[in-house]
This record gives C-alpha cells, structure tokens and sequence, in this order.
C-alpha cells in the first residue's frame, strides 16, 4: 500500500485550518533532498508555518511537500521528500499528528518545539470517588 503520510498531512492540516489554528510543519533538515532555509534550522529539524496566509502555493504529493514562502523577507522554496516530514500541528495548542520514523533510522521519538504546551502525562487514567 501506498503511504498514508502525504494523506494525513493534508487532513491534519485542513483539521487545524478548520478550527481557525495555525499549521505547523516539522521537518528533519538533515535528510538528503530537503531544501530550506539553512538559517532557520535548529538542531536538524525546521518547523515551517503552512497557512495560506503565510506560504503560497503548497503542494503534498506522495513523495513530496513543495511551497513557496518567505524567510526573514527573502523568497525560498521549501521541499521536503514526504520521510523528512516529522509531523503537523497546530500552533496554539500542539494538537495534530507525528508521523513514525523509518524503520532503519534508529532516531528518539520527535519531541515538539520548546515554545509548544507540554504534552500530557501518559499512563493509565486515574480516577477518584466523589462523594
């Protein structure tokens, strides 16, 4: 089967756009064939905002993302092979989706940017008697 990455970027991306939230896109700049803007890369990854209003012309296909956006007020053409994609979330809250690492990659799992809420605690839940 083909993978289901390029159709979850598009979905979690509409997802955050339809409730009024800024997409972010992560993107591991250390892979081969990623094309952005060197400046802005911290610790290997790039996270890119893909709202309309702030990039023109995105394209998810099922090997790439493509688009035009602005850095720092200089024009660049982003491209990343959809591997190199991390994840998409929003903004505000951090909801959205982190896509599994290649198999062959021996990677720790993606961790946000330190300027998103922390995630919540896993395990199981607790409950507590009310009285």
């Amino acid at each position: 089967m083909n993978s289901s990455v390029p159709y979850l970027i598009r979905a979690i991306n509409d997802w955050i756009l339809d409730n009024d939230c800024t997409p972010y896109m992560i993107v591991d700049a250390t892979m081969e064939g990623v094309s952005v803007p060197k400046d802005h890369v911290k610790d290997g990854q790039i996270v890119l905002n893909i709202s309309p209003k702030a990039i023109r012309d995105l394209s998810v296909s099922d090997e790439y993302v493509m688009f035009s956006g602005r850095f720092a007020g200089v024009a660049h053409e982003v491209y990343a092979p959809i591997g190199a994609v991390m994840g998409v979330i929003a903004k505000e809250n951090g909801e959205g989706m982190w896509f599994p690492r290649e198999e062959s990659e021996s990677e720790p799992e993606p961790k946000p940017p330190s300027d998103f809420p922390p995630a919540k605690p896993k395990g199981p839940p607790s409950l507590k008697v009310v009285k």
